[in-house]
């Protein structure tokens, strides 16, 4: 069972508004050491193959900046591994990735796909990256997972949370239980346990409560109440109320 509840914190979305108007500002190197300074426990980036967000150069200038792990989220690609070979950051978090889709849909292939991630996680691993495959709650998924050698998973947890807002109870309440079972099922394995993915003050209790959890990553909910009220009012907010539901 996990002691303390971690929040990595995902900074993509200020490179994302960096982006949209070219130039340095805001400054995602910036953004990760706020984050650090409210009480992150880790930081999290995914360079993206069209590096619509996160550019090569802030992998490292954030590793650089920040005294906690970075959490660098990355495709299956060799390109990535490659990069990620070169940075060896804390952690690596493998996820699926669609050039046409606007943030990861779903859940990493990892059943259909068990030679190929085998070999590629395993070079990560030994370069001494801690290794998580991002994957839905899906029993098929997390035995493939735990077979593969991958030492944490985390639980994509968009479903749940996109039905919280829709006001969709009986959707939400379904998609709840299916990642608390995963929960359950991936702690009994022995894996570590983290789960991401459209968390806000209202969905994340839930989860937050449950022991086996290590580590939840929460990005563009963040960073957009930030607007409003700061980042470190923001986490801060986030830590409460994971604080509290594990309380």
């Amino acid at each position: 069972m996990a002691g303390h509840l971690r929040l990595g914190v995902n900074i993509d979305h200020v490179a994302t508004l960096r982006n949209a108007r070219g130039g340095a500002l805001p400054d995602p190197v910036q953004a990760a050491q706020v984050a650090e300074g409210a009480g992150a426990d880790g930081i999290t980036a995914h360079l993206r193959e069209d590096r619509r967000h996160i550019r090569d150069a802030d992998i490292a200038a954030i590793m650089d900046a920040i005294t906690i792990p970075l959490n660098f989220e990355m495709a299956a690609t060799d390109e990535m591994q490659g990069i990620a070979l070169s940075h060896r950051p804390h952690a690596a978090c493998i996820v699926p990735e669609r050039r046409e889709e606007r943030t990861t849909e779903g859940g990493l292939e990892v059943a259909g796909d068990q030679n190929r991630l085998s070999h590629f996680i395993g070079h990560l691993s030994d370069a001494g990256i801690r290794v998580s495959l991002f994957i839905a709650a899906d029993p098929a998924q997390i035995t493939a997972a735990h077979r593969i050698g991958a030492p944490v998973i985390e639980i994509h947890s968009g479903a749940y949370c996109d039905a919280a807002a829709e006001g969709d109870t009986a959707t939400r309440d379904a998609e709840l239980a299916r990642i608390l079972d995963g929960i359950k099922q991936a702690a009994d394995l022995g894996l570590e346990v983290h789960v991401g993915h459209g968390l806000t003050y209202d969905t994340v209790g839930p989860i937050a409560a449950r022991p086996e959890v290590a580590e939840l990553n929460i990005g563009h909910f963040l960073i957009g109440d930030a607007v409003f009220v700061g980042l470190p009012a923001a986490i801060a907010r986030m830590r409460a109320a994971m604080d509290a539901a594990r309380a």
